[in-house]
């Protein structure tokens, strides 16, 4: 009885490895622009370093992020506490550690909800145009007739103090901004020839916004995101601050700071410090790092600064 073996023939597409590499010949022109931007690197690094510290924080955390030790409490920074302890015995470092995970995640997740319902709405509107997309539009400048803090807390009070809250109150807080900016792109976008082109073959409008509008619009978006990750992280480190945010004994970085504000006029000054510091850096870092992205995906401004 013969039997076969089955021959695997290994196919190379021509055009799929010559568009292969034209795509990375171009990543890497992005990014050789990008990091001769040395504050917009400085920006990439601290967020890779705050990303880092969140990934491992509890595997380098001195101590868990609630053990109290009230022996030790309001102890300045010393060995046993490189960042000192608070009122109830707390290493702040832990605490400093473990924060960072639900700063970021909070901002992620907040980032996404502003994502994926502003830019479907922001891209409806403007193509559809019309009673729909006036009617979009005036509800998101409804949204943006109130002050972001204040929104934020009248959302997050209706749904109860939370770390899921604080999510969903600063998520709906920036869908504003992402629909305004899908809006204006796709006005300018509908009107390029290869959207015209699209239509005049039959192409169904759902698949021009997703397949032709959507990627070419990416590039502002994707600095809007950066961006909006600043604006997640401190917005909602603010809600915990004001008691609307993450619940005790969960370690933030605005609830540590709220925590510790009474103890500043007596001299423990690190308890706020260090979290404060926290927050400066990883915001500091999402605006560098967005300003960075905007010069390189910008080609007016690649241009100018020729």
């Amino acid at each position: 009885m013969n039997s076969t073996q089955p021959v695997t023939e290994v196919v190379q597409d021509p055009e799929a490895i010559s568009a292969f590499r034209e795509g990375w010949f171009k990543f890497c022109q992005v990014m050789k622009l990008f990091l001769r931007n040395k504050l917009a690197t400085l920006g990439l690094v601290l967020i890779i370093a705050w990303t880092v510290v969140a990934v491992v924080a509890p595997l380098i955390a001195p101590y868990a992020p609630d053990a109290t030790e009230l022996d030790a409490k309001l102890q300045s920074p010393s060995a046993a506490h490189w960042f000192g302890t608070d009122q109830f015995g707390r290493d702040i470092l832990s605490r400093v550690l473990h924060a960072s995970q639900i700063s970021i995640w909070t901002g992620l997740i907040a980032v996404a909800i502003s994502f994926f319902i502003g830019v479907p709405l922001g891209g409806i509107a403007a193509y559809y145009g019309g009673w729909l997309g006036n009617l979009i539009m005036r509800i998101m400048d409804i949204f943006l007739a109130f002050p972001s803090l204040i929104l934020a807390m009248a959302i997050a009070a209706a749904m109860g103090p939370g770390l899921i809250s604080a999510m969903i109150a600063v998520g709906i807080v920036g869908i504003p901004e992402f629909a305004r900016l899908m809006y204006s792109q796709t006005i300018y976008l509908k009107e390029r020839e290869f959207v015209e082109a699209s239509l005049s073959i039959g192409v169904r409008n759902r698949t021009i916004l997703m397949r032709h509008i959507f990627p070419n619009a990416l590039a502002p978006l994707l600095v809007r995101i950066t961006l909006g990750m600043g604006f997640a992280i401190l917005t909602a480190a603010s809600l915990s601050f004001l008691g609307l945010g993450v619940k005790p004994p969960l370690a933030e970085w605005g609830a540590m700071i709220s925590d510790g504000r009474e103890y500043i006029i007596t001299g423990e000054w690190w308890i706020v410090t260090f979290p404060g510091l926290a927050i400066a850096t990883t915001i500091l870092g999402f605006n560098l790092l967005g300003d960075g992205l905007r010069d390189v995906l910008d080609p007016r401004l690649r241009t100018s600064r020729k």
